[in-house]
């Protein structure tokens, strides 16, 4: 069977089914913040799979095919997610368009760019801002949309996107979050969950 298939890459495919599932409750017409929930566990997920896949014992083509593989759910996830996510609230004046056109090429390009320059080993430094990130970014700020006024609170979110878009490209230092950071992101998605699911 083609693929990869063990324990170490098994979240990256959760990940991935998070997102799946996101959109395909977008299409179903339910309201938007069930697909915030599951961008926010798709972004969990990729903070983790790499911890979980560097704990495996892998072959030198399983690493590989991991690098390839979280580059390519990452595409989906926190590219096009996104873009579809502001589209379901009906973000979809012409400037619009421009926007999503840039998050997706410097989103992409980030990707391709770590793609030839990582080599698999940890770092504590990210150039630029990991797409991964726009899961925390986008998801908590949907939290304004209770408190905006949907005209102020959509233009909003178009410049949040296109601050993304460019932090994604510019050649500036983030801190790579350690197992402390990362479980701290974890406890704000179960907060953000309940917000969303039960108070808001």
């Amino acid at each position: 069977m083609l693929g990869k298939w063990n324990k170490s890459v098994i979240l990256s495919y959760i990940g991935l089914s998070f997102s799946v599932l996101g959109v395909f409750l977008i299409f179903k017409g339910l309201d938007t913040k069930y697909s915030i929930v599951c961008f926010m566990y798709a972004g969990i997920c990729d903070l983790f799979d790499g911890t979980v896949a560097r704990r495996c014992k892998r072959t030198k083509e399983e690493k590989k095919f991991g690098i390839e593989l979280d580059s390519l759910i990452d595409v989906f996830n926190f590219v096009a997610f996104p873009i579809i996510i502001l589209c379901s609230l009906k973000i979809t004046y012409l400037y619009a368009v421009f926007v999503y056109i840039i998050y997706a090429i410097f989103g992409i390009a980030r990707l391709a760019h770590f793609n030839i320059t990582t080599d698999n080993t940890p770092i504590k430094n990210y150039t630029g801002l990991p797409v991964t990130y726009a899961a925390f970014f986008f998801s908590t700020f949907y939290s304004l949309s209770y408190i905006l006024s949907n005209n102020i609170f959509n233009i909003s979110y178009l410049l949040l996107m296109l601050i993304i878009s460019i932090m994604y490209i510019i050649k500036v230092k983030i801190p790579k979050p350690g197992l402390i950071s990362s479980i701290m992101f974890f406890f704000l998605a179960i907060i953000f969950t309940i917000l969303y699911l039960f108070i808001l």
